[in-house]
């Protein structure tokens, strides 16, 4: 399925409220409800349209600190915190990249010692160097056509 002009505007919609009805969007790209319904069906069948989720503010329930963390693993050490990463609570993203490093996780925590505690068990899989997130500069920025 290619993406025409339409459903670029239905996804824009979706990326900025998904939570809107398929009459709102209809309203706003000049469509029938039935037919919004009918396109994001198919966006979604093809893993176009992946997911819909909630994003929670982690300072509003408590976490005081996010970091961005990176790991370069150790010899033989990448596979098993690959399987290890999935079981910590403070990491809401992690991903694998290429460079000097092998992994970047987005984690929240609750504060300094909280941090110092979690770099303990990730220095046993290799090095890390972790930066503190001050502030976003962008965020949840919509995936737009390609020029």
């Amino acid at each position: 399925m290619s993406l025409d002009q339409l459903n670029w505007k239905i996804l824009k919609c979706l990326q900025s409220n998904a939570r809107q009805s398929n009459a709102e969007i209809g309203r706003q790209v000049g469509i029938s409800s039935p037919a919004v319904s009918e396109r994001i069906k198919k966006m979604e069948d093809l893993g176009i349209i992946q997911n819909y989720h909630t994003t929670v503010s982690p300072f509003e329930v408590g976490y005081q600190l996010k970091a961005l963390i990176t790991i370069r693993a150790f010899m033989g050490m990448l596979k098993p915190f690959l399987e290890k990463v999935k079981t910590f609570d403070e990491v809401i993203n992690c991903y694998r990249i290429t460079g000097n490093e092998n992994i970047v996780m987005e984690v929240v925590l609750k504060n300094q010692k909280h941090l110092e505690t979690f770099i303990d068990q990730l220095i046993v899989y290799g090095e890390t160097k972790t930066q503190i997130v001050l502030s976003h500069v962008i965020k949840h920025n919509p995936v737009k056509p390609l020029k």
